[in-house]
């Protein structure tokens, strides 16, 4: 049995995956928190994602929420994800990070941080866009600088990070498939008089209406010809099963920073 704790408990995301892991003999949620200024603290965790009463009180912070947990599970935001793995990280559980928009000098200190404990960080917990990780990259391998490479990724009104963690990840793994660099060859907005396409660019584009839960394609553009992959997610939930997948993993494995590639053995 994997004990659980779950971060941003009462979010769309936490939600969700409270709902899973009672699915989920294999795991149970022993504690759960949300920032200390929200309404659902102190509240029963099942009551507010809808499960009915689990027993388990929605604490104001992780401190709190820590008890007998194994492996915390977090899909917040940056900053907060930041706290979250400074605060596991000297008592020694593991962790699942799937939270997005972490870039720059953050993931830098999250990656870090999560290679002192045993740690999954993934933009993307969901089995079938990990395949299309692996497949993006065999493709773009094998059709090399004869197409070019561009990708689409549409996601809710709400969502604040944009490109989305997914595709910026797409887009790395496509540049490295054909021997370039991403920061020099990603392309995020077309506008006006631009001039022909060059031959290196990969191009990343953004979609954001309604409730789309999150759709992502890979183009490959020849002459006469033109293949795409393409995910769309119908829900959360597998997002959230692909979480507790990699919880039920990590805590068994050395420590180290994964992601689920490891977990899915696409390596």
């Amino acid at each position: 049995m994997t004990d659980v704790i779950v971060a941003g408990v009462a979010g769309r995301m936490g939600m969700r995956i409270v709902h899973m892991i009672q699915q989920d003999p294999g795991v149970r949620l022993v504690g759960a928190f949300e920032r200390p200024d929200h309404p659902a603290v102190g509240e029963d965790a099942g009551v507010v994602a809808g499960t009915g009463p689990l027993g388990i009180r929605i604490m104001g912070s992780v401190e709190e929420a820590l008890g007998e947990g194994r492996v915390l599970i977090d899909f917040t935001a940056p900053e907060a994800t930041l706290e979250n793995l400074r605060s596991i990280c000297p008592r020694g559980l593991a962790a699942v990070i799937g939270t997005t928009g972490l870039e720059g000098a953050l993931l830098e200190e999250a990656e870090r941080l999560a290679g002192t404990i045993r740690c999954v960080m993934a933009p993307n917990m969901s089995v079938g866009v990990n395949v299309l990780f692996k497949l993006a990259g065999l493709v773009a391998s094998i059709l090399g600088s004869d197409y070019d490479m561009e990708i689409l990724e549409v996601h809710h009104r709400l969502k604040k990070d944009a490109p989305s963690g997914t595709a910026m990840r797409l887009g790395r793994i496509l540049a490295e498939s054909v021997g370039r660099d991403l920061e020099k060859v990603g392309v995020y907005e077309r506008k006006g008089i631009i001039g022909r396409r060059t031959d290196e660019e990969i191009g990343i584009q953004t979609w954001r209406g309604g409730d789309i839960t999150g759709e992502h394609t890979v183009l490959f553009a020849g002459i006469g010809e033109r293949l795409e992959l393409i995910h769309r997610a119908h829900n959360r939930d597998n997002f959230a099963r692909g979480a507790i997948r990699a919880a039920k993993w990590v805590v068994d494995q050395p420590e180290g920073l994964y992601d689920m590639q490891d977990v899915l053995g696409l390596r």
